[in-house]
């Protein structure tokens, strides 16, 4: 019986090694490439929740600001418009009702600002900025606050959603401007370049001070960063006591 050459046993002993390193190394390549799908499908599946739980609340406020339009246009403007008209039947009145009839006339004008202001619907048909302006002048012409709105550069188009979620984010500013900050002033500043859009909004109210986190939040900052995630927009809110608040947002087109 023949023995086994030694070199031909080293190569055979050398070809297994191999062929167990090369097992070995495509064994943990694979496990890694698994490790990675799953962690990057882990993160997909947490953007979508996210993104669907986002989405979901802006469905459920826009829907509740589409019912309060509804009645508002529907229904207490329609007993507006009957009372002017009754008004204006009472000729054989010695009371001068001129006042009272400008009075609601004035409320009937305000009143549809304010339904196609919060109707999602009627905000699709309207620009950025016109919606904007609406708004400001609503704010001046009840004495809220003496607020302006300039445009830098050429308008471009966005996307409807991205519109209506931007008009959004300010409205919350806005509101936390008049209701809770103590301004007399507000400007707001759109500048257009090809590739974004910034926004930004100012006030000359209290203030807050941003290290303090329960402040931070209270104003809606994680609100209005995570309706911005949904577009893609970039959310900064900087503020200090006594020297107002400024809102920047930075939407890429």
């Amino acid at each position: 019986m023949e023995s086994t050459n030694p070199e031909t046993g080293a190569i055979i002993i050398t070809f297994v090694f191999i062929f167990l390193v090369v097992v070995i190394i495509t064994l943990f390549l694979v496990f890694i490439k698994r490790k990675n799908n799953l962690l990057t499908e882990k993160q997909q599946a947490k953007r979508e929740f996210e993104n669907a739980i986002a989405e979901t609340q802006i469905e459920i406020r826009e829907q509740t600001l589409r019912n309060i339009s509804w009645e508002l246009h529907d229904n207490i403007g329609q007993l507006l418009t009957l009372a002017k008209i009754q008004l204006h039947q009472l000729t054989d009145s010695k009371e001068d009702i001129s006042g009272v009839s400008e009075t609601i006339s004035k409320s009937l004008t305000e009143l549809r600002a304010l339904s196609k202001l919060i109707n999602p619907d009627a905000l699709k048909n309207i620009m950025l900025p016109e919606a904007l302006q609406l708004e400001v002048e609503r704010f001046n012409r009840l004495n809220f606050i003496e607020a302006t709105l300039t445009i830098h550069g050429d308008e471009e188009i966005i996307d409807d959603k991205a519109e209506i979620i931007l008009f959004r984010i300010l409205q919350e500013f806005f509101s936390n401007t008049i209701k809770h900050a103590k301004a007399s002033k507000l400007d707001v500043t759109l500048t257009y370049t090809p590739e974004k859009l910034t926004i930004v909004a100012k006030d000359n109210g209290k203030g807050f001070d941003k290290s303090q986190d329960k402040l931070n939040k209270g104003i809606g900052l994680l609100n209005m960063k995570s309706r911005g995630k949904l577009i893609g927009a970039e959310i900064e809110l900087d503020s200090a006591l006594e020297k107002g608040t400024e809102l920047t947002i930075i939407h890429y087109l």
